[in-house]
Parts: structure tokens; C-alpha cells; sequence
């Protein structure tokens, strides 16, 4: 029992890093949101927040590979969180809306690395038998955060204002990166072995990126087919607010408290698979997740009142941890640690080219024809497509790509 425990703690102390980030991340979101609207009065503006992370990542997935896959991936996770906690600090301080974009134009370039870093870094930390159960346990953690994070924001920014608010996120972050410090270093990498960045190199670790998708072509297929079908989820989620309210007719307290229910949907899906998640397949994970998910977008496209976009929310918020944790643990399966930041950048950077005109392509769409047919479209088409992909991650040809049955008997054996 004390040798399991232990073999917890290193595990135990980068869920709570997670954590304490993904708190930062929410409590961000309300104050950025806010203080652009402050300073501008302009939705647009603050509908340019939302377009800043994409087009960064088309400029920075390119070549972050290169750069991560050379390098300390605890080190470069430990350096953006930092980078966040200081520039979110030097928010309050711009003086106007172009200093603050330039800001968030930083910010994102650190997100970009974070990423696929802390990817890799959680492979290689977290030993195969335990992925799944962090995973969910990620999953756990990232969804009380998106309800204790707004809240938090909510009632900082009342008793105090929003530059004390980023200030205290920025501590976050700091907090964050110093849990993350007492981690172990899981590669040592000699600054002889890295490569310059260079235009060649990056040319070069394309053909790798290539080469790795021909070679496994089945776990490449899936990931960018989750990728693909999400999308859909990306589409619908940005006329979220617009189609609550003109379409359904929920108020603007009605709107706020749905998406409470929706973080207590996560937190309910996440609690009970993080208990049984060695009980479930990472197949059954990923395929039960985005069927029900999907089901919840198909309620909620076709609602008519509070209550019922509510069953839909709730639906969708319980199993979207079932299907991200189980994406994640069969990526962290099959995608080898030297290429996987390479890997990770370059699929990124699909899904930001495809996201952005997915997404301007059905709000356009939504102004030709209408946002209920739209939505409606949307769903049935997420629906389909869902089920052809979960014939094929269910395909028994391919059933020895889901790594998990040997890991998980070998350590009941140790215990």
C-alpha cells in the first residue's frame, strides 16, 4: 500500500500543478474578457480574443516541434508557465488595446509550446498502467476548475477589480510552475545533441512528422479523425450565446446558470470515471464519449426551452471527459515521446487552419440561411460522423493499438 502510494506522489504533484493552472486559465478568461470590453465597449474587440490563439498557432506550429522535441519538456512547461505569470502581470499596466493584443499575441506563442510539451512530459512522467486514471483525474481537476475558476474571477473582480484580479491569476501560475519545479527531470539532453533551428531542420522534421503518419497510418487516422469531428463541437460552441438567446430564449441568468450545470455535468463524468476508469477500455472511453457527446449537441441543437437544452448540457459535459481522456491516453499510447512534440505541433496546426474557417464558414452560413438550421445541420452531420468514427476505433483489426490490459495486470501482479 505505501509503495503505491508513493508511486502516486510524483503524479499526485502534476495533477495539482494542472490544477492550479487551469484555475489561472478560468479566473484569465472572465478578467480578459472583461477589461477588453472596459476599455473598448466593443463586442468585436472581444470577439478578436477568440481569433488571437488560432493565428497564432498557424504562425508558431510550424517550427515549436523542432524546438520542444530537442529540449527539457519539463523545462520548457516550467518556463511558459512562468512567461504567463508575467506578462498576464503586465496587463493592467497597457495602456491601450493594441498593447494588450501584443500581450495576448505573447501569451498564445507560450500556450504554444505548453501544449505539446506538457504532452509529452505527462508520457513520459506517468508510467503506461497509470495514464488512464490520470487522465481522468485531469479530467476531474480541469472540470471543477471551470467551475470554481469563473466564480473565483466573478467575485475578485467585485470585491476588488480586475488588475488585482490578473495580478492574483499571475500567482497562480507561479504557484503552478513552483509544484511543477519539484518534479523530476525525465531526459537529459546534452546541449552538444541539439540541433539548430533552422529553415532545413524544420523541413527536415516534417518528413519525420510524415514518415510517422505513413508508418501508422491507424493512429494518425483516428487522432485527426477526432480532430475532424470536433470541429463540429468548435462550430457550435462559438454561436453558443447568440443561439441560447435568440433561438431558445433563455435570458442571460438562465445562460450562466446552464453553463454552471454543464461544469457540474464534467465534474459528475469525471469523478466516476476517474473511480472506475481501469473498469473501461480506452476503446469504450473514446467511443461511449463521443456518442453521448454528440447525442448532448443533437438535444441541444433541437431545443425549445431551459430544461431541456439543460439535458442536452448536461449530457455533453458528462461524457466529454469519457472521450478526452480517452484520446488522450491512446495518443500518449502510440505516438513515441521523440516525435510526439513534433507530431502534436503539426496536428495543432491542422486543426487551427481547419478551425478557423470552419468556424467563420457557419457564421456566415447562420446569416444566409438561419442559425436554427445552421445548429440543427450541424448536429445531425456531428452525429453521423461520430458513428462512422466509432466504427472504426472499434474495428477489431486495429484492436491491438488500444496498449492497456498488459500494463494494468502487470501492476495488480506487483501489488
Amino acid at each position: 500500500m505505501k509503495q503505491h502510494l508513493n508511486e502516486w506522489k510524483t503524479p499526485s504533484i502534476l495533477l495539482g500543478s494542472l490544477g492550479i493552472a487551469s484555475l489561472g486559465d478560468f479566473i484569465y478568461l472572465v478578467a480578459i474578457n472583461i477589461i477588453v470590453y472596459q476599455m473598448t465597449g466593443s463586442a468585436a474587440a472581444v470577439a478578436g480574443l477568440w481569433v488571437i490563439g488560432p493565428l497564432t498557432n498557424i504562425v508558431t506550429k510550424f517550427w515549436t516541434g523542432s524546438f520542444i522535441d530537442y529540449r527539457s519538456k519539463k523545462h520548457i512547461v516550467l518556463v511558459t508557465l512562468i512567461a504567463r505569470a508575467l506578462f498576464i502581470a503586465l496587463i493592467p499596466l497597457a495602456s491601450n488595446l493594441l498593447a494588450v493584443y501584443a500581450i495576448l499575441v505573447v501569451l498564445s506563442v507560450a500556450k504554444s509550446f505548453f501544449g505539446p510539451a506538457l504532452m509529452t512530459y505527462i508520457t513520459m512522467l506517468v508510467s503506461p498502467h497509470k495514464r488512464k486514471r490520470f487522465n481522468s483525474l485531469r479530467s476531474f481537476s480541469s472540470s471543477s476548475a471551470f467551475i470554481i475558476g469563473p466564480a473565483i474571477g466573478g467575485t475578485l473582480i467585485l470585491t476588488t477589480n480586475i488588475s488585482v484580479t490578473l495580478w492574483l491569476t499571475a500567482v497562480f501560475y507561479l504557484l503552478a510552475s513552483l509544484l511543477l519545479a519539484l518534479l523530476p527531470e525525465t531526459e537529459k539532453i546534452e546541449p552538444t545533441e541539439i540541433p539548430a533551428l533552422t529553415f532545413a531542420q524544420v523541413a527536415r522534421d516534417f518528413t519525420v512528422v510524415y514518415a510517422f503518419m505513413a508508418e501508422r497510418k491507424y493512429v494518425s487516422a483516428i487522432y485527426l479523425g477526432f480532430l475532424a469531428v470536433m470541429l463540429f463541437s468548435f462550430a457550435m460552441d462559438a454561436q453558443e450565446v447568440v443561439f441560447t438567446q435568440q433561438v431558445i430564449g433563455l435570458t442571460e441568468v438562465e445562460y450562466s446558470l446552464l453553463i454552471s450545470i454543464t461544469g457540474i455535468g464534467s465534474v459528475s463524468g469525471a469523478l466516476l470515471l476517474s473511480i472506475f476508469s481501469n473498469k473501461v477500455s480506452i476503446r469504450y472511453m473514446i467511443v461511449i464519449g463521443l456518442l453521448m457527446m454528440t447525442f448532448g449537441y443533437v438535444i441541444y441543437a433541437f431545443s425549445w426551452s431551459f430544461a431541456s437544452v439543460t439535458v442536452g448540457f448536461i449530457i455533453l459535459g458528462f461524457f466529454n471527459v469519457f472521450l478526452n481522456a480517452g484520446i488522450a491516453t491512446f495518443y500518449q499510447n502510440n505516438v513515441p515521446v521523440s516525435v510526439m512534440g513534433r507530431v502534436t505541433s503539426i496536428f495543432q496546426l491542422i486543426q487551427s487552419v481547419f478551425q478557423i474557417f470552419f468556424i467563420l464558414g457557419i457564421g456566415l452560413l447562420a446569416d444566409l440561411v438561419s442559425l436554427k438550421l445552421t445548429i440543427g445541420a450541424l448536429a445531425v452531420t456531428m452525429l453521423v460522423t461520430a458513428f462512422l468514427y466509432a466504427i472504426a476505433v472499434l474495428n477489431p483489426r486495429y484492436s491491438g493499438w488500444y496498449i492497456e490490459e498488459v500494463e494494468i495486470k502487470e501492476e495488480l501482479t506487483r501489488g
